[in-house]
């Protein structure tokens, strides 16, 4: 196993650099470019510091490639349901913690509500209804928008969804950074 190359490709993945990871571990930047470039090999203590330093367990680090490859492809049953009820929210993908934006598959069944008291979070969200009408009041701003119309803005604004129709409505959204 190449532990400077698997480091390496951590550390990447994460969008740190060299300095950043030695920073939080406590060790130095040369420790981390030894390390990266098999000039060193750390000793299990020292690689969980480094480890602890990016909030990676020991177990996931060493876990085959096999089980850490991003997963590219969907099919609809393997979409993760984060809400449920009147509303359905199915998410791509189960794990967005490395993720920069959250794709969603939203249902809302006629006289769906996200609520009288509006949403507000950081980032920014944008949709296209496929199917049925939805209203979206977005701070001031209000419109019902049918199948292709489409919404982009600051999630901060204080927004809100409800389904006036008498047909589900289906949005595919996007929401970036994946806070919902």
């Amino acid at each position: 196993m190449d532990i400077g190359d698997r480091l390496r490709r951590l550390r990447e993945r994460m969008g740190l650099s060299q300095r950043d990871v030695a920073r939080r571990a406590g060790v130095t930047n040369a420790t981390i470019s030894m390390i990266e470039h098999n000039k060193i090999s750390p000793s299990v203590a020292s690689l969980k510091k480094i480890l602890d330093g990016v909030s990676v367990p020991l177990a996931e680090f060493f876990g085959s490639e096999q089980d850490r490859q991003e997963k590219i492809f969907f099919a609809g049953d393997e979409l993760t349901e984060i809400a449920g009820g009147k509303i359905s929210f199915r998410q791509i993908g189960d794990d967005l913690r490395e993720r920069a934006l959250q794709v969603l598959h939203e249902t809302y069944q006629p006289g769906a509500d996200t609520g009288r008291a509006m949403l507000g979070h950081e980032g920014e969200e944008a949709g296209v209804v496929i199917r049925g009408r939805i209203e979206i009041t977005v701070g001031e701003a209000r419109r019902v928008l049918g199948s292709g119309d489409a919404y982009y803005y600051n999630s901060r604004v204080p927004h809100r969804f409800r389904n006036i129709g008498t047909d589900p409505c289906e949005i595919i959204s996007v929401c970036t950074p994946p806070n919902f």
